[in-house]
């Protein structure tokens, strides 16, 4: 250990690294009742703390080495970090990356002078090649987690926490991918301050870290989950395994869902946009304070935002129900005039997130519904409870993948039988009521037969609506749909439905 402590403090990271801030969460300390700080690696050159190992391991090699140049594999981030240490020390570059890597990961490496092979689906693949290369061409390989000088160059991390916040610190949470970061860190933590937990954290779908640490041995996982592709690694480090299993506290897994929710908190608190690999230590965090209470501080490290920003609109979808402030049900009701402004009614004024429907039997109805929730998984079961004490059959939809990923999207299709069908878009304002206020506004005798609104997070929410009425009760349902004074749009003529609903 004293070895490592040594290296940590020399180690040579300054060159291209700045001493990111440790930045207060107010609201989400608010929330949990405990001091929150967030370590913002995400701030580096870079966009994530990999330099820091990257430049130590570089900077500490012979110039014949480097002059051979340098190879490495990486999901993105150690690449990124490799690129620049490459170029401020003038060396050439090779990376390896897996062909699932982010763009905005690739065209960063590209733009910092790195050559970029891609190569294979995942990290270990990608990891193959690249040593392929290095035994043909005699390149230095640069290791993304597992090399004593890239565990001190990360180490300092922990390094600059402790000197920041010389109070109270109940817990670092630390991601673990490779392990290189958690290594470092509690290396230098327990040294200094070992009344300090520290935890590791991983996705759920890539824990590979911590299924070494029960075996007793390195595992290799059959395949990881690509969402968080920061930390998607089948293997954890011979020399990372040794110094986690021996210093941390333990190791925390989180899902999707709570990533993405840890995503949103840490853009609610600093305005950052985190990378899912970045979010994962504040998602367990999370996780280990709503059981603990403590009197110090409990510190996250944001270690990347390096993210295609088109993975925004997933993650947004997610973190709602990652935050347990949004339930998918689906719904039987009666299909008959009047069971919408029932049901709706019945939900009193909590907030309907999504609500989706389509006309397939003439007896009963499947509705999927969002709820929007305040008091996380007590209010859902009350929820719950209510329906079923009023006869609707209900199953919640919340934790399944297949119903959040796909069926909230594919509600609907053709049908037959809907006699005197028109369809109209509208547009909501987002308030309590506005839904309930335009069921209020029809007919006893007019049926709805489709329905589609989501919350978008918008001050208007936008609804398609088909609605049942005899020719006759045109005139009527125009004066009525113009008293609302809701913007809408007559759609029955238009192709797209005709083509898919109609």
């Amino acid at each position: 250990m004293q070895d490592y402590i040594r290296a940590i403090l020399s180690a040579r990271v300054y060159d291209v690294a700045i001493e990111s801030p440790l930045d207060p969460m107010p609201r989400l300390a608010q929330r949990l009742g405990t001091a929150v700080r967030l370590k913002r690696e995400d701030l580096q050159p870079v966009f994530s703390f990999k330099l820091r190992g990257a430049y130590n391991k570089m900077a500490g090699l012979p110039r014949e080495a480097l002059d051979r140049g340098v190879i490495c594999a990486s999901a993105g981030n150690h690449a990124q970090g490799v690129a620049l240490a490459a170029q401020k020390l003038g060396v050439r570059a090779t990376i390896v990356m897996p062909k699932t890597t982010p763009d905005i990961k690739v065209q960063a490496v590209r733009s910092r002078g790195g050559r970029v092979v891609l190569h294979g689906e995942n990290f270990d693949e990608a990891y193959a090649h690249a040593r392929q290369i290095e035994a043909e061409k005699g390149q230095t390989f640069i290791h993304p987690y597992d090399d004593p000088d890239i565990i001190a160059g990360q180490g300092t991390v922990g390094m600059e926490i402790l000197r920041q916040h010389p109070d109270a610190i109940d817990a670092i949470f630390v991601p673990i991918g490779g392990g290189g970061l958690a290594a470092g860190l509690a290396v230098f933590v327990k040294f200094l301050r070992p009344e300090i937990k520290v935890f590791g954290v991983e996705p759920d779908d890539a824990a590979s870290m911590r299924d070494a640490i029960a075996a007793g041995s390195g595992v290799i996982l059959n395949q990881v989950g690509l969402f968080a592709d920061g930390v998607a690694v089948r293997q954890a480090g011979e020399e990372t395994f040794r110094l986690c299993r021996d210093l941390l506290d333990g190791v925390i897994t989180v899902s999707t869902d709570e990533i993405c929710a840890a995503v949103k908190d840490i853009f609610e608190d600093t305005r950052a946009i985190a990378e899912p690999s970045g979010a994962v230590s504040l998602a367990g965090l999370k996780t280990y304070a709503a059981s603990h209470r403590g009197t110090g501080a409990l510190v996250a490290i944001n270690s990347g935002a390096n993210m295609n920003f088109d993975r925004l609109r997933h993650i947004a979808e997610r973190a709602e129900i990652g935050e347990q402030r949004e339930a998918l049900l689906s719904v039987t009701i009666p299909e008959k005039p009047g069971s919408y402004r029932r049901f709706i009614q019945l939900l009193g004024k909590r907030a309907i997130t999504e609500f989706n429907y389509r006309y397939a039997d003439p007896q009963k109805a499947e509705i999927f519904v969002g709820v929007q929730l305040d008091a996380g998984g007590e209010e859902k079961r009350a929820i719950l409870a209510l329906l079923a004490e009023h006869g609707y059959p209900v199953l919640d939809m919340s934790d399944n993948e297949l119903a959040k990923l796909h069926v909230r999207y594919m509600v609907g299709g053709k049908t037959h039988g809907v006699a005197g069908e028109r369809i109209f878009r509208f547009q909501f304002p987002e308030r309590p009521g506005a839904l309930l206020k335009f069921l209020t506004s029809l007919s006893e005798g007019w049926n709805i037969s489709l329905f589609h609104y989501r919350n978008h997070g918008a001050d208007y929410g936008r609804v398609l609506a088909g609605i049942q009425v005899p020719a006759g009760d045109h005139a009527q349902l125009k004066k009525r749909l113009d008293a609302l004074g809701y913007p809408y749009w007559e759609e029955t003529d238009n192709p797209a439905y005709k083509a898919f609903l109609g």
